[in-house]
């Protein structure tokens, strides 16, 4: 009859431990596999990838016009020279030139840009080019490596690589709304790689890198190119981008506890009116400074925010009732979105 064989943990540990000592972890081929990544994402994703210098007119304190040197990164995702980069990057430009790796420079024009999203579209008179491969930024995954191409300080052509962060951020636009879903990465970046490409290692581009926090290491972000895809076909169809516009200065505050009781409320914070502008659609709604908007149509809004992202091209013409706080009141009033008017 067989005897149980009996194996103490710790004799186990101890075996475990000197088969380690003996056969070192060799981590090369990880670093290898890593380093091979980022080189075939880059090499595949360069080409595309291009240096944008513009011109613009900046007035002085004495209310003189001169004109100012600026720049930044974009690529190409058409082979008949339409390009993606930031709207601050080209917004107001008088010239735009735009330079590629080999060499060769072209003059660009603006098909459109979008302040809200920070996204524009320039073009170059040239065909034949190769773009980059556009990817689904609804597919990424926290820690999933990512690469950023771009021109940090003018320096051309600047891989940096790391990992994406988190996801699903928003960040507030020089407009002053937010822009939803978007990439945080550590991928260094620097003034000059904004509009540059964020890339995954199989070469695709999943985001418009586009803004840093200043004094912070490793917080980098970029558009997601779902949302680029989505505005680069209005920039192209409309040359912008159609929002509703209802009139009013506002700030999200918060709702004082009895009115959230007594009109048992589904929020704690709502918009007040800080002003309202002539002949708008909210002066002739009959909205007034102090009230608190609660509700556009169906839909909460507990913040100047979510009153943004209601205020679509959807919206535009079309009749919708706004909820208010009048001091102890509610009311509710009828209103009619108008198209935002261009700044």
């Amino acid at each position: 009859m067989n005897q149980p064989i009996s194996v103490s943990l710790s004799d186990y540990s101890d075996s475990v431990a000197q088969s380690a000592a003996s056969e070192p972890v060799d981590d090369s081929a990880l670093l290898d596999a890593y380093s091979q990544a980022v080189v075939g994402a880059a090499e595949k994703i360069s080409p595309s990838v291009v240096k944008i210098d513009v011109a613009q007119t900046a007035r002085t304190r004495s209310g003189q016009e001169r004109e100012r040197q600026g720049g930044g990164s974009g690529f190409v995702f058409t082979p008949d020279g339409l390009i993606l980069t930031n709207s601050h990057v080209v917004h107001g430009a008088k010239r735009t030139e735009v330079s590629f790796a080999d060499g060769h420079r072209f003059p660009a024009h603006t098909i459109g840009d979008d302040p809200a999203t920070d996204l524009a579209v320039i073009r170059i008179d040239a065909s034949g080019l190769q773009a980059a491969p556009l990817g689904d930024s609804q597919k990424l995954r926290v820690g999933q490596l990512a690469i950023a191409i771009g021109n940090p300080y003018g320096f051309q052509y600047t891989v940096t690589a790391g990992v994406v962060s988190a996801l699903g951020r928003s960040l507030r636009s020089y407009s002053g709304r937010l822009i939803d879903d978007v990439i945080q990465t550590d991928a260094s970046l620097n003034p000059g790689n904004s509009g540059g490409p964020l890339v995954t290692s199989d070469g695709r581009v999943v985001g418009v890198n586009t803004a840093t926090i200043m004094g912070a290491q490793g917080l980098c972000f970029a558009i997601g190119i779902n949302t680029a895809k989505f505005v680069a076909g209005r920039l192209l169809r409309d040359g912008r981008i159609r929002r509703s516009y209802i009139g009013i200065e506002a700030q999200t505050v918060a709702l004082h506890r009895r009115l959230v009781r007594f009109y048992e409320l589904a929020q704690e914070s709502g918009v007040v009116v800080m002003s309202v502008e002539d002949n708008s659609p909210a002066r002739r709604a009959g909205l007034r400074e102090g009230d608190v908007i609660i509700q556009l149509d169906d839909k909460l809004v507990s913040g100047v925010d979510d009153l943004h992202r209601l205020l679509t091209d959807a919206r535009v013409g079309v009749s919708a009732t706004v909820t208010v706080l009048r001091h102890t009141e509610k009311l509710t009033l009828r209103i009619l979105p108008s198209e935002m008017r261009e700044t």
